[in-house]
């Protein structure tokens, strides 16, 4: 009863800030201005501020119901925003299941996903199956489609109530009209790798988040005075100050680079300032607020385990070598 108290709770919160963001009635689209991607990313940044695995599943939705936009038919992007309209929430689920990847085998779906956020909250996930064609995109709906979940597996020390979890189907009944678009559209550049910086302004947020609970902590305890003190909260002011302009800086250059190996590059960069960032703000809170902020009750606590848990993105060192690739082509270079 407590868990599924949780997820129903979890649930209702992702339904109201979809809501506050405008789309309740019309899934999320793929930004067409400077602005309105900042817009967008603004929204994930402030729900990454107040609370990182809401803004994870947030995030999840946006994706999706980007990418069933861009790839899906007139007649899916309709039923899309039926759907929507319905209530529905979103998410994708592409992490492989190791020993178990997900196959599509002519209207049979068997095998599982990894790291599916929001499983038991969503109604609706994005997957990709392995087809003879390459990965095939399926929208599924999870009360027809129905999931085992291993809910044992998401032990971690941060993110728990993103509720991520192994699923697993066998022999599942697809229809035609969950299948978005031809296979291998997936992992399409430059919207593959770009969309990162969604995250990324996730992750800004959780940086801000920091330095708004280790501030007011230090006001109500009245040490903010202190020198040292003082110091740590100049210097988180920078870092979340940092994390936010360069996501709002990629988002408007996204729209200016004419190569797409230096817009990923920007986002990769972005990815990287970010997570040293946040990082360096974990070690200063900690420093502020010692031994309180580890209590389970402080306002600190969870989000600093959560955000050290999602700062955990796969494959940094190739984010590093794709920024260093494009400055060696002369594609980057520093600018005011």
């Amino acid at each position: 009863m407590a868990r599924d108290g949780g997820m129903n709770a979890m649930a209702e919160a992702l339904r109201k800030v979809i809501a506050a963001h405008g789309w309740a009635d019309t899934p999320p689209v793929d930004p067409p201005t400077p602005d309105a991607y900042v817009g967008l990313l603004t929204g994930l940044y402030e729900s990454g501020r107040r609370d990182l695995p809401l803004a994870r599943l947030f995030e999840g939705h946006v994706d999706a119901g980007q990418i069933v936009q861009r790839y899906g038919s007139a007649r899916q992007v309709d039923r899309l925003r039926h759907l929507v309209r319905q209530g529905a929430m979103l998410g994708v689920w592409n992490a492989a299941l190791a020993s178990e990847p997900l196959r599509l085998e002519g209207d049979r779906l068997s095998g599982g996903k990894s790291y599916a956020s929001g499983a038991g909250v969503l109604s609706h996930a994005l997957v990709t199956a392995d087809t003879p064609g390459g990965p095939q995109l399926l929208l599924l709906d999870l009360s027809r489609i129905v999931p085992v979940i291993d809910r044992d597996w998401w032990r971690v020390t941060g993110m728990q109530r993103s509720e991520t979890h192994q699923v697993r189907w066998h022999d599942a009944v697809i229809e035609d009209e969950d299948r978005i678009g031809a296979p291998d559209l997936y992992a399409r550049e430059p919207f593959f790798s770009g969309g990162a910086l969604r995250f990324v302004a996730v992750h800004a947020g959780g940086v801000a988040g920091i330095f708004d609970r280790t501030c007011d902590h230090l006001v109500q305890a009245g040490r903010a005075d202190d020198p040292f003190q003082s110091a740590r909260l100049a210097e988180l002011f920078g870092l979340a100050g940092t994390a936010a302009a360069i996501v709002r800086r990629t988002a408007t250059l996204w729209f200016e680079e004419a190569e797409d190996e230096a817009r990923l590059a920007r986002v990769a960069s972005a990815r990287l300032v970010v997570t040293d960032a946040a990082e360096r703000a974990i070690v200063i809170a900690r420093e502020a607020v010692g031994l309180a902020g580890q209590f389970l009750s402080h306002p600190l606590s969870a989000l600093l385990s959560d955000l050290a848990v999602y700062l955990r993105q796969p494959v940094p060192d190739v984010q590093r070598l794709r920024v260093g690739r494009a400055v060696q082509r002369g594609l980057l270079a520093p600018s005011l």
